[in-house]
């Protein structure tokens, strides 16, 4: 089943109104299949990306918009409701947003060297390089709606 099509049976079970969009579908990170499994059983309620990658193109991500999950595949896990978005500095992250992305042993120790190895190769596989000084982050947190 493609992600519309999720969604659209997400939105008849919800009762949501037909007008409701879907803002994006998408996979996460390097082990997309273990992520979703993470947030389809609520462990993961949050993710970050880089900012300065956005495509002009690309809209950032809006509280109360709903996304689709992937698995590696492209299929459909669930359907997440954003529940808040912010940029900050990538070295003012902190140990509760690393907590929530719910990954490894859930500390901070862990979040910062999955993701200063993840941001330098996506900076690198545009031809830029991550800087944990000055780069800036998209943190959102989100709960699953469909399924429930």
């Amino acid at each position: 089943m493609n992600p519309e099509t999720f969604f659209e049976q997400a939105k008849s079970v919800l009762n949501l109104p037909a007008t409701t969009t879907l803002q994006s579908a998408y996979q996460f990170g390097v082990d997309a299949d273990d992520l979703a499994k993470l947030v389809l059983t609520g462990i993961k309620t949050a993710t970050t990306s880089a900012y300065d990658l956005y495509e002009t193109d690309e809209p950032l991500p809006q509280a109360g918009a709903y996304d689709v999950i992937l698995n590696s595949q492209n299929d459909p896990i669930c359907v997440t409701k954003t529940d808040s978005v912010e940029i900050k500095a990538y070295a003012a992250v902190d140990a509760d947003h690393a907590y929530h992305e719910g990954e490894g042993d859930r500390s901070y120790a862990y979040w910062r060297q999955a993701h200063d190895t993840f941001f330098k190769q996506e900076y690198a596989s545009v031809g830029q390089k991550f800087d944990p000084n000055s780069a800036s982050m998209v943190l959102e947190r989100f709960h699953v709606v469909y399924p429930n």
